[in-house]
């Protein structure tokens, strides 16, 4: 799951530092590309409230295994993209993939591990939250100057389709 949450977040935060190149290849003022951050938020906050009543019936290892599909289904629109409509429709998947996954952390993270490695375990997820926070704009930036704004997007991909194997293959 700290794999997951490493992909997200860094997907999530990724846009920051790219700006500029995404706004000049997709043809989007600078302003219209910033709002990828604020799609993503959006569909989160609404995803992490509505997450437990739509969802809450469902096995959660499938529940947590979509909102894993739905960040490399996103990671591939926004890689592919041809204009800001597929751009910032990509970025609401990952929104909804943000909320979801974490909506339903901490409490899977309980379900999973025995009482006394709790605390491990979720400092695990947050370390990886933190990871993510702290390099993903600084290493979008120094990977987009290499290989381009699309080639720091299709990073996640491989990365997420390994967080959904390893999710598939351990969850219980």
């Amino acid at each position: 799951m700290t794999l997951g949450v490493v992909v997200l977040i860094a997907s999530e935060f990724m846009p920051v530092s790219l700006l500029t190149p995404i706004a000049d290849d997709l043809g989007l003022s600078q302003g219209n590309a910033g709002q990828a951050i604020s799609v993503s938020g959006l569909f989160a906050v609404i995803t992490s409230l509505l997450n437990t009543l739509l969802t809450g019936h469902i096995d959660r290892k499938k529940v947590l295994l979509s909102f894993t599909f739905l960040l490399t289904i996103s990671g591939l629109m926004v890689t592919l993209a041809t204009n800001g409509i597929t751009f910032m429709a990509g970025r609401a998947l990952l929104g909804v993939a943000i909320g979801g996954f974490w909506s339903m952390s901490t409490a899977t993270v309980m379900r999973l591990i025995p009482a006394h490695a709790v605390a491990k375990g979720l400092a695990l997820i947050n370390g990886g939250n933190a990871l993510a926070a702290t390099v993903a704009a600084p290493l979008g930036s120094f990977l987009g100057q290499y290989i381009g704004w699309r080639g720091s997007f299709f990073i996640v991909v491989p990365l997420a389709v390994m967080a959904f194997i390893w999710q598939w293959r351990s969850i219980p």
